[in-house]
């Protein structure tokens, strides 16, 4: 098999990996610190590429919309927290679904009557539409280069985040013991507002970054919503460096299975065969991988929670 085609599918599972991880952080953070099972994280992944494509047609910058995106998404996300999960943190985690599930349904048919139903066009810059040559015969695009540095460099900040601040501190207080942290006067409303804003802004950084390769369009969180509580069961609930291993190994598995599994298939069985299982293995495979996790570790890679 072709070694620049292998060497191209690890670095597309890398930027996946690296996109869902803005998903999870946010995610398990939400869900291990507030125990608070959110189905419409997602849907502040689909708002914020829909902010990031309305703000760069209108202001004519890429860099300006996905600001605009980061801001407005924020305070979005924290109105939704103030205003509404607030009152759904002392219920059962049925409660917490079917709500969150009623304002997936809200929040599709508001981006709906704003944008219309037809995607959304979010163009990226002129400047990185082309490619690099990485190694010789080895070229990769430009863009998709910008999104695993943005990743990397946000796993990095919230690395630091988590581990080498007070603020940090008061996170990881939250997740592993919330009436000890209430005890040593941390204000959890407050770090429950900010730690969700926090998370939507996550979201919508990876939706304005995802919107020039994925299609703009109402409905787009909830398929993405899925590998993203695939990659939190396999990490570790509440654990930032579990979301970001478990992110990588769900991408790269993700990623390189649906292209190399259905070429490996063809050397050993029909075209057609290959075809129609190559698609089928690859879409199972991460599920898999997570049922294998859970039987060696069944708290996750990296449990947050002693």
């Amino acid at each position: 098999m072709d070694w620049i085609l292998i060497a191209e599918q690890l670095l597309n599972g890398l930027q996946f990996g690296l996109m869902l991880f803005l998903l999870a952080a946010g995610l398990t953070l939400v869900f291990g610190i507030m125990d608070m099972i959110n189905l419409a994280h997602g849907s502040l992944y689909m708002v914020g590429a829909y902010l990031a494509a309305a703000a760069t047609a209108a202001s004519g910058s890429f860099v300006l919309g996905v600001a605009a995106a980061l801001a407005g998404t924020a305070a979005v996300g924290m109105l939704l927290e103030t205003a509404l999960l607030r009152r759904l943190y002392s219920r059962d985690h049925l409660s917490q679904v079917l709500a969150t599930f009623a304002l997936i349904l809200i929040l599709n048919e508001g981006v709906r009557m704003v944008w219309g139903a037809q995607p959304v066009m979010l163009n990226m810059p002129a400047a990185l539409s082309g490619p690099v040559e990485l190694l010789p015969g080895l070229m990769y695009p430009a863009y998709r280069l910008l999104i695993i540095a943005v990743g990397l460099a946000v796993a990095l900040m919230l690395y630091l985040l988590v581990t080498r601040t007070r603020v940090g501190m008061w996170v990881r207080a939250g997740a592993s013991n919330r009436p000890m942290a209430l005890a040593m006067g941390v204000n959890i409303r407050a770090l429950f507002t900010a730690v969700f804003g926090f998370g939507a802004a996550l979201c919508a950084l990876a939706g304005a970054l995802l919107g020039p390769i994925l299609a703009v369009q109402v409905g787009m969180g909830e398929s993405i919503l899925i590998l993203a509580f695939v990659v939190i069961v396999i990490g570790g609930i509440g654990s930032i460096r579990g979301a970001l291993v478990g992110s990588l190994l769900v991408g790269l598995v993700d990623t390189c299975s649906r292209t190399l599994l259905p070429a490996l298939l063809r050397a050993h069985a029909s075209p057609e065969v290959a075809s129609n299982l190559g698609p089928a293995l690859a879409s199972i495979l991460i599920y898999v991988l997570m049922a294998a996790v859970l039987f060696w570790k069944p708290r996750g890679l990296f449990p947050a929670r002693g």
